[in-house]
Order: C-alpha cells, then structure tokens, then sequence
C-alpha cells in the first residue's frame, strides 16, 4: 500500500507541474477485495464479509476515488451504488463518443460524478461467479443471497509473511437477505423480517436469469454473448 500511496502520489503531482491536472479525471479504484489468507501482506476488507473470490461485500465492495479539477468537489461522497462495468459507459458520456449499436450492461455514472443528490442510475446490481453462477443481488439496501458454495477466510488463521493461510469451503443451503445499511458486514439473514424484499429482489435475479442463464438454476439465458472480438473491433 506504501508502494501505491507513492506512485498515485507522483502521477498526480506530475500532472500538476505539467498543468494537465486541467482537464485530466483520475479514478482510483480496486477489482475485488483483499486476498486475506496472506494476512499481513493482503490488506483488509475493513469489517466487511469474506473476501476476495466470493461474492460477500468482502470480496466486491472496494473503494473508488475519483479527481477532476473544478468538476468533482474536494472531499465529497457518494454511497449510491455503482460498478466498474459502469465506467466505460461513463468514460463514453464525457469525452462525446458513441456507444456500441449492442446491449452494454454497465449504466453511465455521469450524474453522480456532477454532484446530483437524487440521481440513482444503477437501481440494481447482480453478482455473477465461476461459470455463469448468479449468486446475489442487491439494490443497493438490501442484498439477497442465494444458495452456493463459497471459499471462506474464517475457519482458519490467516498466513503471515508471504505465506498463506488454509482456506475451506462453505455450502450455503438456503436464501439469506441482509439489511447493508445496518449490517454492512452481512452478519444477519433478515429475510422472515423483509419478505416483500426478498420478493422484490428475487423478481430482479429471475428477469437477468431469463436473459443471461444461470447455472446454480440450470437456467439457460435468451440473450447471452459470447466473449471476445467483434468484427466492428479497431
């Protein structure tokens, strides 16, 4: 993290000697969550469930900070939910560029980035895993997880020095829901207390089930894609 802290720190303050800091937006982001069992050379999920290779806030929630001279407000927040697939997206709205004449999955962030309190453009968030496995979905509040067989980083002592520590595996048997506004470490199912939220948000995972598959319900998608080049690729 040392390391980092310095080089982010150079890039910027080259960008201000240069005058670049002008028009340059910088974001600073993670893909997942820290690889825990190396203990002390992993970082942390700062209370957070799990970690990275799972689909618990611990292993998809990470940090994102955003820099752009006289468009983004120094030390402002912003807790409304959103994804690294969103950037593209976004990186697209502000630079006038076309999008694809195809199904982009990610939503433009463009109003939250301008400081616009009731905007909410990602109203929904599905947590895909190994072969097309949908393992969750949240809203933003409430996160429903369905059953799977997950890694878990508790049931040992993590390693030390370089070194990991044992890992095992959880096979989780029923739907959980958790409240993350009270309980972002997903300690605590509260489905028999929200059952219309869990209503709601399975009504969410069976509409991108019909589109994309998935494998833990042996549902084959309408519209699924293939990775890779397309033929409009330059």
């Amino acid at each position: 993290m040392m390391e980092l802290d310095w080089s982010v720190g150079e890039i910027l303050k080259t960008l201000q000697e240069t005058g670049l800091d002008k028009n340059i937006f910088v974001i600073l982001t993670s893909d997942n969550g820290p690889w825990a069992n190396y203990g002390n050379h992993a970082g942390s999920a700062g209370g957070l469930r799990e970690a990275k290779a799972t689909t618990f806030d611990g292993g998809n929630r990470v940090p994102c900070i955003m820099y752009w001279k006289g468009k983004i407000e120094p030390g402002t927040t912003c807790n409304k939910l959103a994804s690294n697939i969103d950037l593209f997206p976004t990186l697209a709205e502000l630079s006038n560029a076309p999008l694809p004449n195809r199904k982009i999955d990610g939503v433009s962030l463009v109003p939250l980035i301008e400081g616009k309190k009731e905007a909410n453009p990602r109203e929904s968030f599905v947590y895909y895993f190994n072969r097309n496995d949908l393992e969750a979905v949240t809203d933003g509040n409430f996160k429903l997880v369905f059953p799977h067989k997950f890694v878990t980083y508790g049931a040992y002592v993590p390693g030390n020095n370089g070194m990991p520590g044992q890992l095992t595996t959880i096979d989780l048997k029923k739907c959980e829901l958790y409240d993350l506004r009270r309980d972002p470490g997903e300690r605590y199912d509260v489905l028999s207390q929200y059952p219309e939220v869990a209503v709601r948000l399975m009504e969410i995972a069976d509409k991108m089930r019909e589109e994309l598959g998935d494998n833990l319900t042996r549902k084959k998608g309408t519209e699924q894609r293939k990775p890779g080049l397309t033929k409009d690729f330059h």
